[in-house]
């Protein structure tokens, strides 16, 4: 294109068809370059943005195990005064206007659930984090379940075993099945969405190509 465009600089006259037509091939060179641009610059931030989907499964990870290295007494009174939160919040909405020591007393008796709700909630966004980027690159169906799973299950087991270092802590087992409840949800709600997307979004795009 650019001997087309040299030509038709150098044409004799310069009539105004001439100048026309260079400008014309000039403006059609540009949107050619301009494309295999898009194109390399689209490709280049896939390259890059698809491993940085990984990030916030690490930020995650990072997170559940700070909060596992907190001594006994230390994680113990952050869930109290989580579940304290909870009672003042629903004395506040249902207006029941209760003691100090009937918050107290409620906050305790939720304590345990909310602990173990904790657990649910903090695996629930771990296996979300890690069975996303999987589905982006590709990993779907039963194949997601298991790598998905394996994994976070695994770490779950790691945490446990890494809190039988920890003063006032020792590993459970039954955490690590409570985890997986939130592991199970996590990666499910990863399919439902990635399979709606799916039908509904993509689907009618690739058809528009």
């Amino acid at each position: 294109m650019l001997i087309f465009r040299k030509f038709y600089l150098h044409m004799e006259g310069k009539s105004v068809y001439s100048i026309v037509v260079c400008y014309g091939v000039y403006f059609f060179e540009r949107l050619w370059i301009m494309k295999y641009i898009l194109l390399f610059i689209k490709k280049t931030l896939r390259f890059v943005l698809k491993p940085l989907s990984f990030v916030p499964a690490i930020l995650v990870m990072y997170m559940i195990f700070r909060l596992s290295a907190q001594n006994g007494a230390a994680s113990s009174q952050l869930s109290l005064k989580v579940s304290t939160k909870i009672v003042v919040t629903a004395d506040k909405a249902l207006k029941k206007n209760l003691s100090d020591e009937q918050i107290k007393h409620y906050a305790e008796r939720i304590h345990y659930y909310v602990r173990k709700l904790g657990h649910v909630t903090e695996y629930f966004i771990l296996a979300v984090s890690v069975a996303f980027p999987l589905y982006v690159y590709g990993v779907r169906g039963i194949p997601l379940m298991i790598v998905a799973g394996l994994f976070c299950v695994g770490f779950a087991a790691f945490d446990e075993y890494h809190q039988s270092f920890v003063r006032g802590r020792g590993p459970s087992k039954r955490d690590v099945a409570i985890d997986s409840i939130g592991i199970f949800i996590g990666i499910v709600l990863v399919r439902i969405v990635g399979w709606t997307g799916r039908m509904t979004i993509f689907r009618p795009l690739a058809k528009k190509k």
